[in-house]
């Protein structure tokens, strides 16, 4: 069983308690493995992070706040870079943001994060609300034991 940051925990335990009053079994969402390598340029950065949804109903993730920058959301598909929207996260499945892959780009960062750290993101679900997540600065080499 991976461990998961303390806010992560309270973040999870937090929408769990705001479901429990509404009669359906809807999406049940935890974020862990948030970080964020130190940028090299700048002006951006890169994020990434795992999203996962142990409830019956999917959710969508339609934007990405923070208070360093802009931030959007893209994949990688045949090496070719895209922005997207609106990214799915299922029901009983995981949306996971990594190298490579899928992951949150920082623009016109208004400052440079640095190593140790911490950047808050906002992350913004259809039906969830609003999820703020800690995401701690690794060093700009770092490179996860979970893979991503």
């Amino acid at each position: 069983m991976r461990r998961l940051a303390p806010v992560t925990l309270v973040t999870a335990a937090a929408l769990v308690l705001a479901g429990c009053g509404s009669g359906d079994s809807g999406a049940e969402l935890s974020v862990g493995d948030a970080y964020m390598p130190q940028p090299v340029s700048d002006s951006m950065a890169a994020g990434f992070l795992t999203i996962t949804n142990d409830g019956d109903a999917k959710d969508e993730l339609t934007s990405v706040t923070s208070d360093v920058g802009d931030v959007t959301t893209h994949e990688t598909v045949d090496s070719s870079m895209r922005e997207v929207k609106d990214i799915e996260v299922p029901a009983h499945g995981q949306l996971v943001f990594t190298s490579g892959g899928s992951h949150l780009m920082f623009e016109k960062l208004k400052r440079k994060p640095k190593q140790g750290e911490k950047v808050t993101v906002k992350l913004h679900f259809a039906e969830s609300g609003t999820v703020t997540v800690e995401m701690p600065v690794k060093s700009a080499t770092y490179t996860p034991k979970t893979g991503h």
